[in-house]
């Protein structure tokens, strides 16, 4: 049988939520959203918040609660005009909220397989709206765990039709987050553009090294000591994008590349994953070329 999620498995009677704030910094943020919430009998369960002297922007991530589920709308409302006056980039989501996600897959599938396990097993907030393919590999897998799955066949006269069956794929599901896991084809700078900020990609090195195709027999070459994964936010710019997460390994010499593969396919899912979960939770912040996260 299939293995299905409902909403019935997450229901809760807690009215929590979250708001992110990005903004000039300025004297007195953190003061006038504290007496906004206190005003409005919220509870702040826990905050983080960080200046960034460089680009002077403030970042602060706020997670509280209401007595009343029907306070949010009021809340919301209110704080708009706070928001206007300090210049605030500003999202308020609940808390229980699962960022609804569209898988991209060609034919490595350890990052799908991992996400879909810690998907079944809770461990990642996101509800995954579907898994999209170039390739039918994956889709036994897929249909198993009751998830839908979309063969999207791509090559160089196709590309701009498969693209654009993916963004209204994206918008049929209302997908909020679009994760590239081991998608092995170059996308677009428009649908790049189109995705900005909610698109992440795991990259089989430690960037920057060892780019393009094999890059395991490149490291057993090498001789490296190190492999790594890392895991960015997609743009135009290949495998430029701001980076959210990195990881290592160390090795040596008495591995072949099928070992470094298996080692680095591990990294590759731990890495994915952390993005993902930060992303869900609302604790990424973009800051021009740079990411700041609340763990």
């Amino acid at each position: 049988m299939p293995l299905m999620k409902t909403a019935s498995n997450t229901a809760s009677v807690r009215h929590d939520y979250i708001l992110t704030i990005s903004c000039p910094d300025q004297t007195g943020i953190v003061y006038r959203v504290s007496e906004f919430l206190f005003q409005h009998q919220c509870n702040i369960l826990d905050s983080a918040q960080f200046g960034d002297t460089e680009t002077q922007l403030f970042f602060l991530r706020i997670h509280f609660e209401t007595a009343k589920a029907d306070d949010f709308a009021r809340i919301q409302d209110g704080f708009a005009a706070l928001a206007n006056g300090m210049a605030m980039h500003w999202e308020m989501h609940s808390a229980r909220h699962k960022t609804k996600t569209l898988i991209l897959v060609s034919q490595h599938g350890h990052c799908l397989n991992d996400l879909l396990f810690r998907w079944s097993n809770d461990q990642i907030p996101i509800e995954i709206t579907g898994v999209v393919s170039n390739h039918e590999t994956f889709r036994t897998l897929v249909e198993h765990h009751g998830i839908p799955f979309h063969y999207l066949p791509v090559s160089e006269n196709t590309k701009t039709a498969q693209e654009d069956a993916l963004l209204k794929l994206i918008a049929s599901t209302e997908t909020e987050l679009v994760v590239l896991a081991r998608y092995m084809q170059i996308l677009s700078a428009e649908l790049c553009n189109a995705l900005t900020g909610r698109a992440i990609n795991i990259h089989h090195s430690f960037l920057p090294s060892f780019k393009g195709a094999n890059p395991y027999r490149q490291a057993h070459a090498r001789g490296v000591k190190i492999i790594g994964a890392t895991a960015h936010y997609v743009t135009a710019e290949l495998d430029e994008g701001p980076i959210i997460e990195q990881d290592i390994e160390r090795v040596d010499h008495a591995m072949g590349t099928k070992e470094l593969s298996l080692i680095g396919g591990d990294v590759e899912c731990r890495v994915l994953a952390r993005a993902v979960k930060w992303h869900a939770e609302r604790r990424i912040f973009l800051n021009g070329q740079r990411v700041v996260i609340f763990k």
